[in-house]
């Protein structure tokens, strides 16, 4: 009976063994999501930024990355480098548009199209995707036709695969379609429409993605938000069109102003860091090198100007080379980047305005007299340093009395004459012209 009682015992003890821990791993089995939260511009940065979050969802095994999404748009090859990352990842990627006011506008509803699935928060919308430069204006008729017709077989084509609607999707390139969120979700182009992202999550538990066939599990799932960095921040801060020529302008103003003066060292050194700047972003967005060289004739023009005496037709040409370069400075292919007309003129004429200062200074000291020789000293006031030697001006002079008479160590006197020799003549300060004008 004992040892029945024992064996029994035993069991129910390896029993409850075996269910703690199943019991324990089911509860974390609680489904993980990453929310990647991107309110700014596409482009270079902020597309590092998004592939890195799907990158990790991947390796970390989250059930599902969520892009939450607010942008007006960017760069075409930032926004084709993003679809591509979201085509090939293998964790079920979620565009939602929010929060409420927020919007995916053009290259951002071409990302939108791109995802597993596309959702949207009430009070939101998407479209308005043809290309135009940043300043708003349209491109060149030839250019924006081929860009134009590009752009609506792309974002057709991800529509066509995610089974959306291709026309919508399309009129969003053509006509610059606009759609708030319940119209979106009327006629096809996203999937969900929900108030938050929990409640999105729950919605979408079990849905099964096209054409990637995933199955979601995000119900009741733990959400890990993930944001851009300081660094990333500083780093989408410094490739601003209008700052890169900004620090550009900057970087050369001190250089000049070390070449013209050289030892000032502050100039130069902001200079160089301003300049250092500016050619980063230089390296991250897409450059026009027609408009580069231009930029580059500007400065060579500026610095010229210093040791070529064209009285300032050398500063008004850089001024003008200055402000064709910027506006050309990115290249215009896609949504690029551009430096807006008000802010080239503004710095060029900055440039001008402080170069033609620098030059009317210059030219001001240069009509004025001249004063040569040692006879600018007489009249100045000097110290015996030692019999024999006078101190006048910081410089240590041969001296002697008109009378040969002692110089007294620390007597102040007055210079009276030079001769040929270069030895001052002094007096006492009670000179003898004061004393005959006393």
């Amino acid at each position: 009976m004992a040892v029945r009682f024992l064996r029994g015992s035993l069991l129910v003890i390896a029993v409850l063994f075996l269910l703690v821990p199943a019991v324990a791993a089911g509860q974390d089995e609680r489904p993980r999501v990453l929310a990647v939260h991107l309110d700014n511009d596409i482009n270079p940065v902020t597309q590092d930024f998004v592939s890195g979050a799907i990158e990790r969802a991947e390796d970390e095994n989250y059930d599902a990355a969520v892009l939450v999404l607010d942008t007006p748009g960017g760069l075409a090859s930032s926004m084709r480098g993003i679809v591509k990352r979201f085509l090939a990842s293998e964790v079920p990627v979620i565009v939602y548009v929010a929060p409420p006011g927020s919007s995916a506008d053009s290259a951002g509803a071409v990302i939108t199209m791109a995802a597993d699935v596309a959702a949207m928060a009430p009070q939101t919308n998407i479209g308005s995707s043809t290309p135009v430069s940043l300043g708003g204006e349209d491109i060149s008729k030839d250019l924006r036709r081929k860009i134009v017709n590009d752009a609506a077989a792309y974002i057709g084509e991800l529509a066509r695969e995610h089974d959306r609607n291709v026309v919508a999707a399309r009129r969003m390139v053509t006509q610059a379609s606009n759609y708030g969120a319940r119209e979106a979700k009327a006629i096809g182009l996203v999937e969900v429409i929900a108030d938050t992202l929990p409640e999105l999550l729950d919605e979408v538990d079990g849905l099964k993605t096209v054409p990637k066939g995933l199955v979601l599990n995000t119900a009741g799932a733990e959400v890990e938000d993930v944001e851009m960095t300081f660094w990333q921040r500083a780093r989408d801060l410094l490739i601003d069109p209008n700052l890169i020529a900004l620090m550009l302008s900057i970087g050369i103003i001190g250089i000049v102003v070390e070449l013209w003066s050289p030892g000032l060292v502050f100039p130069g050194t902001v200079g160089a860091i301003s300049l250092i700047l500016g050619l980063y972003g230089l390296q991250v967005l897409p450059v026009s090198i027609a408009g580069l060289l231009l930029m580059l004739l500007a400065f060579a023009f500026f610095a010229a100007e210093a040791f070529v005496p064209t009285h300032g037709a050398l500063t008004v040409a850089g001024g003008v080379m200055f402000v064709l370069g910027s506006l050309i400075l990115f290249d215009p292919a896609g949504d690029a980047y551009q430096v807006s007309l008000p802010v080239a003129v503004g710095i060029a004429l900055t440039l001008m305005a402080l170069l033609g200062f620098a030059l009317s200074r210059a030219v001001r000291v240069a009509r004025q007299p001249v004063a040569v020789g040692v006879q600018e000293l007489i009249g100045s006031e000097a110290v015996v340093r030692r019999p024999g030697m006078v101190l006048v001006n910081g410089e240590l002079w041969r001296a002697r009395r008109r009378d040969d008479g002692p110089l007294a160590v620390g007597e102040h006197v007055r210079v009276e004459s030079v001769e040929d020799d270069l030895a001052l003549i002094v007096g006492s300060m009670a000179s003898p012209h004061r004393e005959e004008s006393s």
